[in-house]
This record gives C-alpha cells, structure tokens and sequence, in this order.
C-alpha cells in the first residue's frame, strides 16, 4: 500500500511520499490503515476530521466512528479497514490549520500506520478572536469531541425544535452550560438551544433556562411573534438569532426590537456546494445573482438593506451540521474577547458587534484602531476619515479585497497591494451618517467561500442614516407576505386576521420609518 499526502494552505503545497508496511497476509479480504494526527508544534496527538472518499468520488463510512454525511471525525487516531482500491482523502482541524490531502492505495490484506502533521498557520485566539457555531443539530455526546476537532470555542447545542424535544423523556443536565478542556484551553457547550423553523422562517433561541414548548404549533400557525415575543419577555437575557436574511418574517421580527444577530454565514453555503435557492423564503433574480455564488450575494445583500435603515444588528454564522452536510464549525463567527474569554463574555461581545464571520478566510480588522461594531459619532457639520487595518491569513486564492459602504462596495483593493502597504486600506470618506465593512471573497467556484467583518458605524449629529430605498423595500417585502397570508386555503378566516395583527403593526413601523428617511 502506497500514501501519498499533501498539505495545502494558499499557494503553499508540499508533497511527500509516505513507505506502507508489507501485507500481513495476502489472504485477508481487507487492508488496515491507521491515521494518526498530530500537531506539528507540540507533537501531541490532536483530534480531525477526515474524509474519504472511494475511486469513483463516493464517501466512505467507517463502522463505530463518528460520522456525518460525508466526513468522520476522530480524537487522534483512526483505523480504516478498507477493501482494496484507489481512495483519497483530506484531513482537516478546522480552519487555522492547513488541510492535509492525499491518496493511497488499499491492497488485501496490507497494514500500515501513517504519521499526519497537523500545522496550523494563524491563532485567532491568541489574538484575541474565539470562535462560535451558532447552528448545531448534532448529539450532545459527540460535540465535545467535534468542537477540539474543529478547533471551536462556543458551541451551543440545539436540542427543541418545532415538534422535536430532546429532553422529553429525561431531564436536561444540571449544568446547561458545560465546560470542554482540552489542552490548557477552555471551551463552551451549551445544550439547551432551540429553533422555531416554520412558514415565517427559522428563529434560534440561546441561553434559556429550560426548554420553551412550541410542539403544538404547525406550519402556518401560531406567528413566530408570539413566541418571540413570549420569550423575551419572560427572559430578557435571552439571545435570539435570525437564522437567514431572506426568510419571510425578517421584516417583523426586526420591527420587534427583540432580535440580536443574523446569519449572513449561513448553512446553504456548505463546504463543497451551494443549496442555490432560498428554500421557502424571499426569491432573488437569479438573473442578476446567479448560481453559485447568487444565494451568498443575496443573504449579504439583504443584510446591508437592513443596516441602511439604521438598525444596528451583528451579523452571525452557522452550519447546521446534522441536518445539512456542513461539519461543525464550517460557518463560523469570530467574537473579540481578548484576554477576557468567557462563555458570557463571547455572547456580549457578539450583540456589540466585534465580529468577523467566516467559512474560508482568517481576517482581523480594526478601522482606525478600533474593532467592528464601533460607532465613530462626529459633530454636525463635521466629517471623518476612516482607515481600515487588517490582518489576513489564508488558505485559498483571494484577488481583492472589499470595502463596502452603505451596501455598495466602494474599493477593490488587489491582495498584492495590501500586502505591499503592510496591509493598510485606502481610507473612506463619511460627511453623513452611515456604515462600512471589509469583505474578502475566494475565487472558489464550487460555494460562496468569504469573510465579513461586523459594521462599523458613523454617526453625523446624532442621527442615523435610514434609507427610503431600504425602508421601502421591507414596506413592500411585507405586502407581499401579507397577500401570500390572504390566500393561504390552510388558514382559517380568525388564524389569518390573528397573524396579519404583527405584519400590519410590522408594515406601520416600517412606514414611518420612510418618513422619517434622510438618505436616497
């Protein structure tokens, strides 16, 4: 048996030829091979995700390892018993690690054991950044595991969903929010997230008490509002994600003032593909946002129209592993913590918007040396220059960067001036209220493979800027919900005037919001 294996990080690649060991007998009907993973600056065994595939591109499942659609993941050390035949596979450790891929050849009865150095390329978290996933659909039991293997610091476990209660039959643990060690480093897994995912779209609840019943509710009815607002209400710590920008009901749950963070990072942006539609939420032109990076366009596109409408929400990520193909981690946020990392701490930091969100690049920025989520107030009449910094590391081909202001992208900077300005970014001009952020995408043609930096904001006077254009869109956005409310034959004449109660109150606020616009 014969391994080749590769690292790969940007336009780093080294190739290196690993010997097999003779078969131990030419009779058995299959060969072993044995991983071990290793990081390569402490020489101590680390947990990875591995995935194989066979020669005609199809994944392969090991028994009694944990596995998810196409990758398995491992504390160190995996034994493969494979038949004989061509396979490939990478290895991963999340993604401030290079990837390790490689091929070997399985003949009957071979048995060999293998040696992978992990390296690692940045430390987010030596620098002050600590990683989340804010979608988890996996057992409880595996995400201590999953969450060292992908190197992610905070790991809140949805276990109530719709119909669904993991802890129907048994209490949840004392302990909700439970510590994972792991070398010196602590990490953070909650079990008690939940999910409302119905007609209006998917709301995420963090950081409840006790599991909040909505198993009776159906499809159409009741709204999400009255959940989310029930909830707020009755614990106003709790952190409410939006799980995608395009779902019907953003419009109102932004009105509600009850929401924290949304999901540009989101799960129909997997590791090796897109989900290309916008299931049952609000449809793109696909004329303009074409496949396969159409989708990704659009849930960053919809997020600036709500930041151009003053409203100042962070923006999140998140897998959906065990439900989507994503491993754990794929989408993730970075939060800045510096020195001071708890679990608290992290969420905290999330709601002000000291936030990077990512599936590829490894970007920490800062705008005139002050982290995303900043708010630069400035006197009436006065303007200001802002200067955005940034460290980047990568692992795949970037050719700009991008600044974008108020929605539209206002510089294209190549990587290769970046880097000879010691990277430092042309300067943007604000004589009015607004906001900007630094995007960095991958020329990778099979998913929409990016980061963000949360918004940095500007305040001229006081006041923030809002939109006509932006505030008009979600006026019309909900006259179309509205409509599709009034001819859904599933609801009954009291269920349709019952939910059309929060997108009149919804449409009335967004209303004067328009009036109250002072920018095109």
């Amino acid at each position: 048996m014969n391994l080749m294996s590769r690292r790969s990080n940007v336009a780093v690649l080294v190739i290196c030829t690993l010997v097999a060991v003779c078969a131990e007998t030419n009779t058995a009907a299959r060969g072993t091979l044995t991983i071990q993973t290793v990081d390569s600056a402490t020489k101590k065994p680390i947990p990875a995700r591995i995935h194989i595939k066979d020669h005609e591109g199809k994944p392969v499942q090991v028994p009694r390892i944990t596995f998810w659609k196409d990758h398995h993941t491992f504390d160190g050390q995996i034994r493969l018993s494979l038949r004989d035949g061509i396979y490939t596979f990478e290895i991963e450790h999340g993604p401030e690690y290079r990837v390790h891929r490689g091929n070997f050849v399985m003949n009957d009865g071979a048995k060999d054991t293998q040696q992978v150095l992990m390296r690692r390329f940045v430390n987010m978290a030596e620098e002050g950044w600590y990683s989340g996933d804010m979608h988890i659909h996996r057992p409880v039991k595996d995400v201590p595991l999953l969450m060292k293997a992908e190197d992610l610091y905070v790991a809140p476990v949805i276990t109530w969903w719709n119909a669904k209660n993991l802890w129907q039959d048994e209490p949840p643990p004392e302990s909700l929010l439970q510590k994972v060690e792991d070398e010196g480093r602590t990490r953070y897994m909650h079990v008690l997230a939940g999910e409302d995912e119905r007609d209006g779209g998917a709301l995420l609840y963090f950081n409840l008490p006790n599991v909040f019943d909505i198993t009776r509710a159906n499809w159409h009815y009741p709204s999400s509002m009255k959940f989310l607002m029930a909830i707020g209400s009755r614990h106003p710590a709790v952190h409410v994600d939006i799980e995608k920008p395009f779902w019907w009901d953003v419009p109102v749950w932004i009105a509600s003032g009850r929401v924290h963070s949304i999901g540009i990072c989101n799960n129909h942006m997997m590791r090796s593909k897109m989900l290309e539609n916008e299931a049952w939420g609000k449809k793109r032109d696909e004329r303009i946002l074409p496949p396969p990076h159409g989708n990704g366009r659009w849930s960053q596109q919809l997020y600036y129209k709500i930041l151009n409408t003053g409203h100042r929400i962070a923006p999140s990520a998140g897998s959906a592993s065990g439900v989507l193909d994503n491993p754990v981690g794929y989408n993730r946020v970075y939060v800045h913590c510096g020195e001071d990392f708890t679990y608290e701490r992290w969420f905290e930091n999330l709601r002000k918007g000291q936030v990077v969100v990512t599936n590829g690049p490894m970007m920490r920025p800062l705008v005139n040396g002050e982290l995303p989520g900043h708010i630069f107030e400035v006197s009436e009449g006065e303007s200001i220059d802002l200067e955005a910094s940034l460290n980047l590391s990568l692992r795949e081909k970037v050719e700009y960067l991008e600044i974008v202001k108020n929605g539209e992208v206002v510089e294209h900077v190549r990587l290769q001036d970046y880097a000879q300005k010691g990277g430092r970014l042309p300067s943007v001009h604000f004589e009015k209220s607004g906001w900007m952020l630094i995007r960095c995408v991958t020329e990778n043609e099979e998913t929409y493979r990016f980061a963000s930096s949360g918004p940095f904001y500007v305040e001229v006077g006081k006041k923030r800027r809002i939109s006509a254009e932006s505030t008009q869109f979600f006026v019309g956005w909900l006259k179309e919900r509205g409509e599709a409310i009034a001819n859904e034959e599933k609801l009954s004449q009291e269920q349709k005037d019952d939910l059309m109660r929060y997108y009149t109150g919804a449409r009335q606020y967004w209303e004067s919001l328009n009036k109250a616009s002072n920018a095109p």
